[in-house]
């Protein structure tokens, strides 16, 4: 197996998409969870541009990592500028990391008509500044930007600047595809003629795409497949416009689907892991179908397909979902088919009643008329089955409940909720202010369970979202409220449906404490019950 070295820009390239932002904290911690799994570079940012990229290098300068270095990007030195005076490349030697990226111009029209310099000037910037690291003992890796449109646009000047990095010592040499426009034909065929052009010089090829076409890591498989054997990119594909190439879905087709030797033992089993870490980190939304990693890479909603992932899983599956620690859901909807079902409530022992699992498919369709979804709501779908079971036993009685909601003269909104339970042979009666109408109806309902189920501490609201059904009825249109809840063990969706947000929102919470009772009682961490 050829090894490829994983070269990760996060934290600088990636950083620089719309709405990512990481603190100095989060840029640390990003960097040992890539070094913990073996990520061969962790490039930390350019120390020159802000406080906080020059921080994180002396942040993590005693940081012993066997397996990863970390880069700190710069540029070529200015025109008419010695290196040793150039503020840039004082900034680098400062942040005292053991590898320097520079990146440098590869096409005669960015040097002319963006650098304005002279074709000659600038191949003497690349190998001074190249040179002048490696006299300070820095490995020098060189990005050759705008690499793909500069070999189009004049071949034999695009090799001249490559040449000048790799005789200067730089020990690696990345072709940037950096706006993203190149097709995977073009990359395979010009990696081979920079391979050619560098031939009797001692570094290697690379490759960094962007994703403006949509074919970042086809792109990357492609030239790593033309003879590259370093590439770069980002945890998720985070970066500017459209993202650079997801490393996550580089990383599984290089290991999983061609062979290639990356990161260390047992690390590719841990990319949905990272995924999910570097998202919840930069506090953004993840992407469901996100390929490998996404909560619905491996989910089955046709009956048809359920039907024979259940007989052999790789009928509709490419890989098993836990080469890249995944897993596999089944779902359900209008489109299920009994197997959906049978999925479903294996662990209920319940698969073989026909006649259950067709009372369960229809009052799944009927509901799903109604508005309803269950794909992002297996709490309420596991009582719907407990229903149709006959096996559901509700632990408290709902009375009534009432929100009130006012506004003062100076515009002061104040939510108060109203509810009344009956628990066993107890009516409670109960009334609390929130921050909005589910708030304080989660904290009524809190307080009149709370006695009878102390475990209700624990569980917590994770997501609200509310979603029009029928749009054409205006005001008047039913809404989806979906709430997502969770404790110190599991995250469960519940659902409620109706032309009232209030009583949508009232089902879906309701379904949230029961179910949380509910499994709690299975596992044996229970309150006191139900007042029997």
């Amino acid at each position: 197996m050829r090894r490829i070295e994983i070269y990760d820009t996060t934290l600088r390239d990636g950083s620089q998409g719309e709405g990512v932002s990481f603190s100095l904290q989060d840029k640390v911690l990003v960097a040992r969870r890539l070094a913990e799994m073996g990520f061969d570079y962790v490039e930390g940012g350019y120390p020159l541009s802000n406080d906080k990229d020059a921080q994180f290098f002396q942040k993590v300068r005693d940081d012993k990592y066997p397996h990863t270095r970390i880069a700190a990007f710069g540029m070529t030195r200015r025109k008419g500028v010695v290196p040793a005076d150039d503020p840039g490349m004082k900034a680098l030697i400062e942040s005292a990391a053991p590898t320097v990226t520079i990146v440098g111009k590869t096409s005669d029209f960015h040097v002319m008509e963006v650098l304005r310099v002279s074709l000659e000037e600038n191949l003497a910037m690349i190998r001074d500044t190249v040179g002048y690291f490696r006299e300070q003992g820095r490995e020098v890796i060189y990005d050759a930007e705008h690499f793909f449109d500069g070999w189009k646009s004049n071949p034999a000047y695009a090799a001249k600047t490559v040449q000048a990095a790799a005789e200067a010592g730089a020990r690696v040499i990345v072709c940037c595809d950096t706006n993203g426009g190149s097709m995977p034909e073009e990359v395979a065929r010009y990696i081979g003629e920079a391979l050619a052009a560098l031939k009797g010089t001692k570094a290697i090829i690379g490759i960094h795409t962007h994703n403006d076409c949509e074919l970042a890591v086809a792109n990357s498989l492609a030239a790593i497949d033309a003879g590259a054997t370093h590439v770069q990119g980002t945890i998720n594909g985070l970066g500017e416009r459209c993202g650079n190439a997801d490393l996550v879905s580089v990383v599984a087709n290089l290991s999983l689907k061609k062979g290639y030797d990356c990161l260390q033992p047992g690390c590719v089993e841990k990319l949905t892991e990272l995924s999910r870490y570097i998202y919840e980190l930069a506090n953004l939304n993840h992407r469901p179908n996100q390929p490998f990693v996404g909560a619905s890479a491996f989910a089955h909603k046709g009956g048809m397909h359920v039907h024979a992932v259940n007989r052999v899983a790789s009928s509709y599956e490419h890989i098993a979902p836990e080469k890249v620690g995944n897993e596999r859901r089944v779902l359900v909807s209008e489109l299920s088919g009994r197997s959906n079902i049978e999925a479903l409530t294996a662990k209920h022992n319940l698969q073989n009643d026909r006649q259950l699992m067709e009372r369960i498919l229809s009052r799944v369709v009927t509901l799903e008329n109604e508005g309803y979804q269950f794909e992002a709501a297996e709490g309420s779908f596991e009582l719907l089955v407990q229903k149709c079971a006959g096996l559901y036993r509700p632990h408290f009685e709902r009375l009534s409940f009432h929100v009130n909601v006012e506004a003062d003269a100076e515009g002061r909104i104040t939510t108060e909720a109203t509810v009344k339970l009956k628990i066993g042979d107890r009516i409670r009666h109960e009334v609390a202010e929130g921050d909005g109408p589910v708030n304080a109806l989660d904290a009524a309902l809190r307080k009149a369970l709370s006695d009878a189920f102390p475990n209700l501490a624990d569980m917590h609201l994770v997501d609200y979202k509310v979603r029009v059904i029928n749009s054409e009825a205006a005001t008047a249109a039913g809404v989806r409220v979906v709430i997502e809840s969770g404790d110190a063990h599991d995250v469960w969706g519940t659902i409620g449906v109706s032309e009232n947000v209030i009583e949508a929102s009232w089902i879906a919470l309701v379904d949230s404490i029961e179910y949380k009772l509910m499994k709690d009682e299975r596992s044996g961490e229970g309150g006191v019950g139900s007042g029997e």
